[in-house]
């Protein structure tokens, strides 16, 4: 009996780790969501207003084209199916046409772009402190 205990401790440690390593960040805040979001090596920046507007200046979502200006509405997506994300509907700017593109939400202040759904991010941006 000891022996099936144990096995059935070792699978739910396996199961947590698992759950650990998915990079699950837990619910988010929307209300947390507005501000600013630098990449320091780069020099973009994404501000998030707290009225549904966003800015977006010197970014470049794949890592490899020229950076963009465009701005327009967001909302925080909820996804039961994948990570959740922020669903930038652009209005104007450098991107040449009007369209959606998602932002992921990370752990502790991060937002990102993912330009292949498999790899990793392409441009991670952090919370900047309150000026």
């Amino acid at each position: 009996m000891s022996r099936r205990v144990g096995g059935r401790w070792l699978v739910a440690a396996l199961a947590m780790s698992a759950v650990l390593a998915s990079g699950c960040t837990g619910p988010v805040d929307t209300g947390d969501l507005p501000g600013v979001y630098r990449d320091d090596a780069t020099g973009g920046e994404i501000l998030l207003g707290s009225n549904g507007t966003f800015s977006a200046t010197d970014v470049s979502m794949d890592g490899s084209s020229d950076p963009v200006d465009f701005r327009g509405r967001w909302e925080f997506v909820d996804s039961r199916s994948s990570d959740d994300f922020v669903h930038l509907s652009v209005d104007d700017g450098g991107l040449g046409m009007t369209a959606g593109v998602q932002l992921y939400t990370g752990a502790r202040g991060k937002v990102y772009f993912r330009h292949d759904p498999d790899g990793p991010p392409s441009l991670v941006l952090t919370r900047a402190a309150a000026r």
